[in-house]
């Protein structure tokens, strides 16, 4: 089993659509793969026409029955455990477990006999919570879009990491609504290549069809399979999968 977290500091960058994306080409490829939809807001579940409501809450993240909020989706292989508003209170229940910043690890495991991947959706945080993520997950992919205010984020994590030595941690970066009309996405694309060995190849563009998730409620090779973000998303996946 291999754990890929989805996380930025910053919200807006594309995180949730690469989540839900991202978790459907890895079970498209045969692995049994459980998305995890680890933000209050809920946005991943939308997206799979799954309510986001686990029964008992944010307290039931801690409880063996976790399992049982795990809901099928329309895809083969992919399941989905939903999110819950409570979640917005998941640093507090953790910050009274002994071992609080590896807690969410120990839940992890609970998985790892029925799923090959288990890919997590993160709120846009520093918090407890992130911290046990980077503790749990094989990889961290942050989104970043060709932005200073983005790449200033890139920066905060990496010394959040550093300070907090987690020098352990896999941290990935791939390039995110991505404009390349724009001579600043461009240039800045190129410098930071040129400057970080963290840097995927492969960039997700910023273009109408992934927006149209919104409407369509479901990952963006299902219903525009030849299109440019989803050859994007299978080229991302393949590369992160070679990685993992």
């Amino acid at each position: 089993m291999r754990i890929v977290a989805l996380y930025s500091i910053k919200g807006g960058v594309g995180k949730t659509a690469a989540s839900v994306n991202l978790a459907w080409q890895s079970a498209n490829v045969g692995y049994r793969t459980l998305l995890w939809d680890l933000d209050p807001q809920g946005a991943t579940s939308y997206y799979f026409r799954i309510q986001p409501h686990l029964k008992g809450g944010v307290k039931t993240v801690l409880k063996k029955k976790l399992t049982e909020g795990i809901k099928a989706t329309d895809y083969p292989g992919l399941d989905l455990l939903p999110a819950d508003f409570t979640y917005r209170n998941l640093d507090l229940i953790l910050d009274q477990q002994k071992k609080r910043k590896r807690t969410l690890e120990k839940v992890i495991e609970r998985f790892t006999e029925d799923y090959d991947r288990i890919i997590l959706d993160c709120a846009p945080s520093i918090s407890l919570v992130s911290e046990n993520i980077f503790r749990s997950a094989d990889m961290l992919l942050n989104p970043l879009i060709p932005s200073t205010l983005s790449i200033r984020t890139l920066d905060q994590l990496s010394a959040f990491l550093k300070a907090s030595k987690l020098n352990d941690v896999r941290l990935l970066n791939f390039f995110s609504m991505v404009d390349r009309r724009r001579k600043l996405h461009r240039e800045l694309m190129t410098a930071l290549s040129r400057q970080r060995v963290d840097i995927l190849e492969s960039a997700i563009p910023n273009s109408s069809v992934v927006e149209r998730m919104g409407i369509e409620r479901r990952p963006v090779s299902s219903y525009a399979a030849r299109s440019t973000p989803a050859v994007a998303y299978k080229d991302l996946w393949r590369e992160i999968d070679q990685r993992l």
